[in-house]
């Protein structure tokens, strides 16, 4: 007889794995364009801006990571270890890489630093376009309800960059 037995974590634990990452991914994308739209509009100069990108990276990261860990300890009064603690490192991971794009942009001297922050930050609403046509056709609402979804996410990543703006940093 065959050992059907499935490894690793059951469907809806990996399930959840990936919605959180993708939350965070979103999370990180939204914070990502307000970070350079607000670096657009002041004077930082490319070793500041890049510091601020690299640096808002690691905060958002040590923060979700401190955050799982303490509600960690709350609910089951220990550490998170193994299994646990490989989920929460899988699930904040793209807190950190959120600042891969904008880093290269800056760091690449092909663009002037405005527009090389200017476009990150559209790189980051066409991002949010994406993931929001690919949830949407994911739904089964259809190619014209899933451009609907993304243009929806798109628009509140454009809110975000125009709050900054608004708000003058």
């Amino acid at each position: 007889m065959a050992d059907d037995r499935v490894t690793g974590p059951p469907p809806e634990r990996a399930e959840g794995a990936l919605v959180d990452r993708l939350k965070e991914r979103i999370y990180a994308t939204i914070t990502m364009i307000a970070v350079v739209v607000g670096l657009s509009l002041g004077e930082a100069g490319t070793t500041g801006a890049l510091a601020t990108v690299l640096t808002t990276a690691l905060g958002l990261w040590l923060a979700a990571f401190v955050a799982d860990q303490q509600a960690h300890r709350t609910v089951h009064r220990h550490f998170a270890t193994g299994h646990d603690l490989r989920r929460m490192l899988y699930v904040s991971s793209p807190l950190l890489s959120c600042a891969a794009g904008p880093a290269v942009m800056i760091t690449l001297d092909v663009l002037s630093l405005s527009a090389a922050l200017t476009t990150a930050a559209g790189v980051g609403i066409a991002s949010l376009f994406a993931w929001g046509c690919a949830g949407g056709l994911r739904m089964g609402g259809g190619v014209l309800l899933a451009v609907l979804a993304g243009l929806a996410d798109a628009v509140i990543g454009v809110a975000v960059a125009l709050v900054k703006a608004a708000a003058g940093h």
